[in-house]
């Protein structure tokens, strides 16, 4: 068997194993990875680019290298979430598609772990650099991330009933799976525990995802669970690719910026936790009332809850079939055109009721993301879902350069889904 993931941090979880069990713990680390990815491409869409938007050529050189590089981390949290997927369709689960809209409830992921919306600034990365902090680590988060109270999850009972783990920080959620994962495969044996069929997890065949591949077993689950360790927080040795120390090297430049330069703003004033309707709570989040603005949020949201539809769809067709490789396909050529969306609404106001902040995309998720059935009326939906996008967008004010990008995107993605699924059906 593989070394376990880390000896050094403590597994404090005397559950019974079973496939029930990871199973749930897998859905919470998909919701995870899905909620920090989420909350990374906010605060990249948020940075403002070139001398228009009142950047120097020296700023804008820094500011453009940030938007990179936390691209590029959310990038490769939609890794670590495919790596998530296929292991629960490895033991047999249906991946978690889905997660509570953000910013995330007390008690649905540990005190410790906060999830909100917001844009480019010094409380938001140094929150990052505490999400993606090693065990053992001293950073702090900073206060606005602080939650409404602390819960205690889980149950010192042990019965069938799946529960809640408290931890601390994301590795220490990692090592407790992959422990969770050896006692499964002590008692069950790797044919029977991985038993799920690996033709429908996704791999480089399908999407080119560094270091993405199938899970058979406990070996191929550990190098997965690994990655995700090893990328997030750099244990062990605080690698310098690592999320972590990214992180740590963008707050160190914004305040050696700031230093020289006291009044430099590299965001925009983006909405904290946006949302399209009046909320039940005022207080926490930005209701985007400017009518504008709440088009160019509704058509990101639409967008990008159709790429979860897609990437669902991806998981229940074996490797086999060409929708399989051509669903993923029209689903990350979406994201481009999600990004110009987001952008856009960073740019936007939010309305009459918060004239100090612009909009912002807000993520919205549906009540439920479970994949379609295969078969013509999954075909009929992408193509007619395909179409209203490109529609919608195509109906947008055209003075801005990324709406006109992202009417090109979507027009294309509507033709190519319409030739491609028709020729199925």
């Amino acid at each position: 068997m593989p070394t376990p993931l880390f000896n050094s941090v403590p597994i404090v979880d005397g559950l019974t194993v079973t496939r029930d069990l990871l199973i749930h713990r897998l859905h919470e680390a998909a919701e995870l990875e899905h909620s920090l990815m989420c909350s990374y491409l906010y605060a990249a869409f948020s940075l403002k680019q070139g001398s228009a938007e009142g950047l120097t050529p020296a700023e804008d050189e820094l500011t453009q290298r940030w938007r990179k590089t936390i691209i590029e981390v959310a990038v490769e949290e939609m890794g670590h979430l495919a790596a998530i997927w296929n292991i629960t369709s490895a033991l047999g689960g249906s991946p978690r598609f889905g997660r509570a809209n953000l910013p995330s409830e007390p008690g649905l992921l540990p005190a410790s772990i906060a999830v909100k919306l917001t844009p480019f600034n010094e409380a938001t990365i140094q929150h990052f650099v505490y999400l993606e902090r090693p065990h053992l680590s001293n950073e702090p988060d900073d206060l606005f991330f602080s939650p409404e109270f602390s819960m205690v999850r889980g149950a010192a009972r042990d019965g069938l009933t799946p529960m809640s783990l408290d931890y601390d920080t994301v590795g220490t959620f990692y090592a407790t799976i992959e422990a969770n994962l050896r006692a499964f495969v002590e008692e069950q044996g790797d044919e029977i525990a991985f038993s799920g069929d690996p033709a429908l997890q996704l791999g480089q065949e399908e999407v080119a995802l560094k270091d993405l591949a199938e899970v058979t077993s406990l070996q191929s689950a550990h190098a997965a669970l690994s990655l995700i360790v090893e990328q997030g927080e750099g244990a062990p040795g605080h690698a310098e690719s690592s999320h972590f120390v990214r992180f740590e090297r963008i707050r160190d430049e914004l305040n050696a910026m700031r230093a020289q330069n006291p009044a430099f703003q590299p965001a925009l004033p983006a909405a904290i936790n946006p949302v399209l309707r009046r909320p039940q709570r005022a207080a926490g989040h930005v209701w985007i009332e400017d009518e504008a603005a709440a088009r160019i949020v509704d058509l990101a949201n639409a967008s990008y809850a159709l790429m979860l539809r897609m990437l669902g769809y991806a998981y229940v067709l074996p490797r086999s079939s060409p929708e399989k490789r051509l669903s993923v396909s029209l689903s990350i050529a979406l994201m481009r055109a999600v990004t110009l969306l987001g952008e856009r609404a960073a740019r936007l106001p939010a309305g009459a009721t918060h004239p100090e902040c612009n909009a912002g995309m807000s993520f919205t998720t549906l009540r439920d993301a479970a994949p379609l059935v295969p078969g013509i009326a999954a075909r009929f939906y992408f193509m007619e879902r395909f179409s209203q996008i490109a529609t919608a967008v195509a109906a947008l004010d055209t003075q801005d350069p990324r709406v006109v990008a992202a009417a090109r995107i979507t027009a294309n993605l509507a033709k190519r889904a319409t030739d491609s699924f028709s020729a199925f059906t």
